[in-house]
């Protein structure tokens, strides 16, 4: 069953979802060479208690992290580890929180130093996608528009893969509702958009195979083939006035930005119709 959320609803996913962006903001500032995800995950579980919010995934079906740290081949559901970060790495951070009843959630992929321009292109292009696919999220409209979207432009336009096994998903009280959103399908099917809709988009783009296995962790999720994986992260409202992005990558963005170690996607500016 598809929960609709009200304005007042949508304001606190916001405000959730803005604390999310600058817990991934945090790590933004303290990923480099020799850096270790295990630090770097106490600190993001302590700066969202500061702000008098509960980390959302640390628990969820029993995971055992604040953060989903995944590195390179790793899709997501990474674990933080104490192995340091090296040149070269790309680093997807999957970030939920709890606050007053409600979730956050976002994602952003890091790249540290010289990170070779095929796996650049390849996070420009997932993140350019991610765009496209919530500028299909309006009244009207169906799921299958944003799956497609995401589909058309990674995978026939660009020639990347697409993973079939993991999906975008609603969020509100529950960190995942109804319904899925796939980043693969076909235009004019599934749910049909209407106001007050909250979900996650999340494309998650393979440079190679779309295949990918678990670890014997039970979490992470790995490419077949041992290529790269990039995934970003919105979470999005219909709305009349068309998609209302609830979270905010900004924060992340300047702090890529004041980060000599971190490497700036330059992505290709896409601006919603």
């Amino acid at each position: 069953m598809i929960i609709y959320k009200t304005n007042e609803e949508i304001e606190k996913i916001r405000a959730n979802c803005h604390l999310v962006c600058k817990t991934l903001a945090l790590v933004g500032s303290m990923l480099k060479p020799g850096a270790v995800g295990s630090k770097i995950d106490k600190a993001a579980e302590e700066f969202i208690r500061d702000h008098g919010a509960e980390p959302g995934f640390k628990g969820y079906r029993d995971f055992p992290w604040t953060l989903c740290v995944s590195r390179n081949e790793c899709v997501v559901h990474g674990f933080p580890t104490d192995k340091p970060f090296e040149n070269g790495d790309i680093v997807s951070v999957d970030c939920g929180v709890y606050d007053k009843g409600y979730y956050g959630d976002a994602a952003y992929t890091f790249a540290i130093g010289d990170v070779s321009e095929e796996t650049m292109q390849l996070l420009r292009i997932t993140h350019e996608s991610l765009y496209r696919g919530i500028d299909m999220a309006r009244v009207g409209k169906r799921l299958g528009d944003v799956s497609f979207a995401i589909q058309d432009f990674t995978q026939r336009v660009n020639k990347y893969s697409v993973v079939r096994e993991l999906v975008g998903h609603g969020l509100g009280r529950n960190l995942h509702e109804e319904p899925e959103v796939p980043n693969f399908g076909k235009r004019g099917r599934g749910v049909k958009f209407i106001e007050g809709l909250v979900i996650a988009i999340e494309p998650m783009i393979n440079l190679g195979r779309k295949e990918v296995k678990t670890l014997q962790d039970g979490w992470s999720v790995v490419t077949k083939d041992g290529r790269p994986s990039a995934h970003y992260e919105h979470t999005i409202a219909v709305t009349k006035n068309g998609p209302d992005i609830l979270s905010d990558h900004s924060y992340i963005e300047k702090a890529i930005v004041k980060n000599e170690h971190l490497t700036e996607i330059k992505a290709v500016e896409y601006s919603l119709s």
